[in-house]
């Protein structure tokens, strides 16, 4: 929600009814206490409206002079799935910010990827979320110091690292300001203590139920290229390619949030780890949103009862997931793991956190572009179409990632050899992680609409599937849940 979209009454409403449905779209605060909080605050007594205020953000609450809850702790609901809908600018800005692009590049490196000036971009953050880009990164940049003073008993230097302040002295007075508790304070409040042992830090990953983790981890499962992700009983792993180095997550369901274990190479890399492992889980999704969009259609309903969670699963690495994309053409899944993984150890940057099964990060889109392919396994035209996709994301020509614009990239995409409609789509829709599109030419969906009475024609699905947005993503996968099995990724 923006400040033009908050509507008084609607927020008051589930702000009456704690409805926990609203936490994360919006933040109430109340002029009497100074408090912001979540629209489900458990706290018995209900503010009356002269005194209640509504803001789009927690930053835009904190410009305005409230602190958080400490009771609710409303910066810890999962995010506002409003900026993965959203495609305009905005959207692309406040998903790029939470990649941590500010406190590594500052505004200056925001409004050079959105291509907009500081002053442009900070009156049009101001303008709809009620703070510009500085204190919408400070806003973050606190919640995230709050959950490693609180579950952690990491040094608070070692904290204001992780968390992107720049001295320690940044760190002690936004905790202040933001809490109302010094660090040391907020550590003895904390009621949740997790462990850092041998360099591994756990996390809780909140999300918004219902989450169908069989599905997703079945998903990722099959999906494992060896040396660089593993799948064994709930516990998914993974390496990560972050900013300073890489990393090894952990990703296992444990009651309502997702536990999420740490292995850095460097601390200062801890936002872009979560935010890669929330964007590969798509945690920040609303499933009772898309449900309810979803199910007006009769015939898609009653899958979507089967799968009320069922997620759409995100990339932790845009050229990763294109890469992989192009080596799925017209071969199995088992195929496709089989030539990733002889990529990844011919190509692949090998980590220095120890692990025996986990041992590479992904080849950076240069490597591959300069690498002789001949012995990959692949036709010479797949090496070409990898060799040109890798040189334009290498170039800078295209980039894949949640903050670049999706109707340019999709477009970009078509524009190299050997990529069509299906595979521009797909990495459109993972890489960049947009929830409505829909490959309507994609052999599962034909077979999953024909069952479903849609017919088999892709122009047909596809005039069907208008009725779905802005959810086709979810519909996609809905439709491939219905399959057994699961259809192989291929244009």
């Amino acid at each position: 929600m923006t400040v033009s979209t908050l509507d008084f009454e609607r927020c008051y409403r589930a702000v009456e009814s704690r409805d926990a449905r609203f936490d994360g779209w919006f933040i109430t605060a109340v002029k009497t206490t100074g408090i912001y909080c979540r629209p489900s605050c458990p706290t018995p007594v209900r503010p009356k409206r002269e005194n209640v205020r509504f803001y789009p953000t927690a930053a835009a609450a904190q410009l305005a002079g409230f602190r958080a809850c400490k009771r609710c702790r409303p910066d810890a609901s999962p995010g506002s799935p409003e900026w993965n809908v959203r495609g305009d600018l905005v959207g692309r800005a406040m998903r790029l910010i939470a990649e941590g692009i500010v406190d590594r590049d500052g505004v200056g490196g925001l409004a050079r990827r959105l291509a907009v000036s500081e002053r442009h971009l900070h009156r049009l953050l101001l303008s709809e979320l009620g703070a510009g880009p500085l204190a919408i990164a400070r806003a973050q940049r606190a919640q995230t110091a709050r959950t490693l003073i609180e579950t952690t008993d990491l040094p608070f230097i070692d904290v204001a690292l992780a968390a992107g302040f720049e001295s320690v002295r940044q760190f002690n007075d936004t905790v202040r300001e933001v809490f109302a508790l010094t660090p040391t304070a907020l550590r003895t409040s904390g009621r949740r203590r997790g462990d850092v042992v041998e360099g591994a830090l756990t996390l809780r990953l909140p999300y918004r139920p219902p989450l169908d983790w069989p599905a997703l981890s079945g998903w990722l499962r099959i999906r494992a290229v060896p040396g660089i992700a593993q799948s064994t009983g709930n516990t998914y792993r993974r390496t990560l390619r972050l900013p300073r180095g890489a990393a090894i997550a952990s990703l296992e369901p444990v009651n309502s949030h997702i536990s999420c274990t740490l292995k850095l190479e460097s601390m200062s890399d801890l936002t872009s780890a979560v935010r890669q492992c929330r964007r590969l889980l798509d945690l920040d999704a609303d499933p009772l949103s898309v449900v309810e969009v979803l199910s007006k259609d009769r015939r898609l309903a009653s899958i979507v009862k089967k799968h009320p969670g069922l997620r759409a699963p995100g990339a932790v690495d845009g050229t990763e997931l294109a890469i992989q994309a192009v080596l799925g053409q017209q071969v199995s899944l088992a195929a496709a793991r089989t030539l990733a993984a002889r990529l990844v150890s011919a190509h692949g940057d090998v980590i220095k956190i120890a692990d025996p099964r986990l041992t590479h990060v992904f080849p950076r889109a240069g490597a591959i572009a300069e690498a002789d392919l001949s012995k990959l396994g692949v036709p010479a035209t797949r090496r070409d179409t990898l060799h040109a996709l890798a040189t334009a994301v290498a170039g800078g020509t295209l980039t894949l990632d949640p903050g670049a614009d999706r109707a340019d990239t999709y477009n970009k995409l078509l524009a190299l050899p050997g990529i069509g409609e299906w595979t521009a789509g797909y990495i459109v829709m993972r890489a960049l992680g947009d929830p409505d599109t829909f490959l309507p030419s994609d052999l599962g969906i034909r077979k999953a609409g024909a069952r479903l009475g849609l017919g088999s024609n892709a122009r047909a699905i596809s005039e069907h599937a208008a009725a779905w947005r802005p959810w086709r993503t979810y519909a996609t996968h809905q439709l491939w849940a219905t399959l057994t099995p699961t259809p192989k990724e291929a244009s």
